[in-house]
């Protein structure tokens, strides 16, 4: 028997149930691994509350049906391997940041070609939480729009997890960042972070402050993981023929909106980004992890785990992240 954290039904944090299942052997092309820390995500929210299906990822080899075990960021020790397997043997440090979920438990399976090894020098609470958040970056700042040298750019949620990152590797990439924060805490946080120009959106209007920033030419890219409550002004901040890249809803779903608005707004354009369609392939992943790695080892990049929680507490930590009560990362501890 292994504790798992686990919902029977859609809902608020309370769903959350601490239970025992028995757990089979790694099947074929899987690896058993020990949790030794889990990432806390927006998505395990969304999963939970109902705004993404539980069969959301039956497409990528990752759907499933209730109850269900939330989470797909962790790291821990490979203790068996299933057959055909020659990625990650027993002993081996892992980490992993793919469908499909059920990172909320002591001991899980999950696909080898999925692990990423880990090097002595990140540490298992650095590694369960970056591997989501850092992939996520990566995708952002590499792939969905190439920051460039020079470039400003807009980051909203600055504070958070994703956000720390995206500060981090975007100032080292060259460019004039950024981003929005829900107080002057936090806007200190992200300005020792690598952010330029935070915006405190509680007392000020951020689209008007970007546009005073760049001189009235608004910026190429903006990385939206908030979604309802920033879309607007977001499509606002983005100059002639850039970018709105959105990849989280953390306010909420974006309503149906009118496709000419993006002609208005000067031909922008729009995505819904999501790194598990970036990521497809075990070449995908190796390299948008070295990647990641290597900015982690140079230093470039720190992961902020500022706060932990037991795992039996996840109900607490889907509260704090919900209520904007946390800054960085926040990770489970089985």
């Amino acid at each position: 028997m292994v504790k798992v954290v686990r919902f029977h039904e859609t809902g608020g944090p309370d769903v959350l149930q601490y239970e025992d299942i028995d757990l089979d052997p790694p099947g074929p092309n899987e690896a058993q691994v020990r949790n030794a820390a889990i990432g806390l995500n927006f998505i395990d929210c969304y999963f939970r509350s109902g705004l993404y299906p539980v069969d959301a990822f039956a497409n990528l080899g990752g759907g499933s049906t209730m109850p269900f075990v939330p989470g797909v960021e962790g790291a821990g020790v490979v203790e068996a391997v299933g057959d055909q397997v020659d990625t990650v043997a027993v002993g081996d440090r892992v980490a992993y940041g793919l469908p499909p979920p059920g990172a909320y438990a002591e001991v899980r399976n999950f696909r080898a070609d999925r692990l990423v090894k880990l090097p002595d020098s990140i540490d298992d609470r650095t590694a369960a939480a970056m591997m989501l958040k850092g992939l996520t970056v990566h995708m952002l700042l590499r792939r969905t729009y190439e920051v460039k040298p020079g470039d400003s750019i807009l980051i909203h949620a600055a504070a958070g997890g994703v956000g720390l990152i995206a500060c981090q590797w975007a100032k080292h990439l060259g460019a004039t960042v950024i981003g929005t924060v829900g107080s002057d805490e936090k806007a200190e946080l992200v300005r020792a972070h690598g952010c330029d120009h935070p915006i405190v959106y509680t007392r000020e209007d951020f689209a008007a402050r970007v546009k005073e920033i760049t001189d009235g030419k608004g910026v190429p890219v903006v990385y939206d993981s908030v979604g309802k409550d920033t879309f607007d002004g977001s499509l606002k901040c983005v100059r002639p023929l850039g970018t709105l890249a959105v990849f989280g809803s953390a306010s909420g779903p974006i309503p149906p909106f009118d496709i000419s608005r993006l002609q208005w707004a000067g031909s922008a354009f729009l995505t819904r980004a999501g790194v598990f369609n970036y990521i497809t392939t075990p070449s995908d992943l190796q390299e948008a992890a070295g990647a990641l790695i290597d900015v982690i080892q140079s230093g470039v990049v720190k992961i902020e785990v500022n706060q932990t929680f037991a795992l039996a507490e996840a109900a607490d930590a889907h509260r704090a992240l919900e209520a904007r009560a946390t800054t960085g990362s926040t990770v489970l501890l089985p």
